[in-house]
């Protein structure tokens, strides 16, 4: 099965530094590999940090963090190479980067899938940075090629405009990002089932994750019945509720993996035997079982 690589962006500030080390601290057994522009552009908690030697540093629990300058291409192959080879990647773009071109870049990668493009906003600073005709551009459309964004430090927001400081921020974000899902985050707090896609099928009902974050629910899938994969995968995206939905259905020809991230769902054949069940996590203010399992 491809290597999943999901990309991290937004403008300096936005927190992608805190997201990456709450991710790392609660990997629960997966092994993600991070990979930044450079050392300094990344500064990963020094608790979890167990060895740093030839440009890698060695993370508990057999994540790893890697520089890879220019050489974008160069540093993803070396995932591929590695062994035992990562779970997961994140690549941290930089604060000016477009997510849009470095994921362009793992989708020409043999072996790898481009698994979801993250945008972090600052729900204290964003509309004020991007009000800066010098920023205005490269915000927009940072914003605009997301597939989930991050609303960070909404405790700030809500401090200083109550929970309309908050409704008032997502408001604009729709605009620019129209269809994106928008998950407001705390101290980068998010459960990595919400945003990345490498996490194992769960057993029956229940979605790994989601519930030790009071703010998210999760449902699994399990039809006892052959799909229309498609169709389904096409009803998730859809779906307002549905931040990530993951897993396999039978269909007419075989099995076949679902992949839905924000507004994107993509659907493959899948290899080997697999349980049937597609997990699907969303915020728990929008989400619906009910309708959910009505689609299926």
């Amino acid at each position: 099965m491809d290597l999943p690589v999901t990309v991290i962006g937004g403008y300096l500030g936005a927190g992608k530094t805190t997201l990456v080390n709450h991710l790392l601290r609660h990997a629960n057994g997966l092994r993600y590999a991070v990979l930044v522009n450079e050392f300094g552009d990344l500064s990963i908690d020094s608790d979890l940090i167990e060895a740093e030697e030839d440009g890698m540093i060695s993370i508990s629990g057999g994540c790893v963090c890697c520089a890879f300058g220019g050489d974008l291409i160069g540093a993803l192959d070396d995932m591929l190479a590695m062994q035992p080879r990562p779970d997961h990647v994140l690549i941290e773009a930089s604060g000016v980067a477009l997510p849009a071109s470095v994921a362009t870049t793992v989708g020409m990668m043999q072996g790898m899938r481009a698994d979801g493009i993250v945008v972090l906003a600052d729900a204290d600073q964003v509309q004020q940075n991007a009000a800066n005709p010098y920023l205005s551009d490269t915000i927009t459309r940072q914003l605009a090629q997301a597939d989930i964004v991050l609303l960070t430090k909404a405790d700030l927001a809500t401090k200083l405009g109550g929970a309309l400081g908050v409704e008032r921020v997502t408001a604009w974000l729709r605009e620019k990002a129209p269809g994106t899902r928008i998950l407001p985050v705390t101290r980068g707090e998010v459960p990595a089932a919400a945003i990345l896609g490498a996490l194992p099928l769960p057993a029956r009902g229940h979605a790994p994750g989601a519930d030790a974050h009071g703010a998210f629910a999760s449902v699994v899938l399990t039809p006892d019945h052959a799909v229309d994969a498609e169709r389904l995968a096409r009803a998730l995206a859809d779906d307002p509720g549905v931040t990530r939905a993951k897993g396999f259905v039978r269909t007419a020809d075989g099995l076949a993996l679902i992949h839905v991230v924000g507004h994107r769902h993509e659907v493959e054949a899948a290899l080997g035997a697999h349980p049937v069940g597609v997990v699907c996590i969303g915020l728990k203010s929008e989400f619906d079982a009910d309708r959910l399992q009505g689609l299926v």
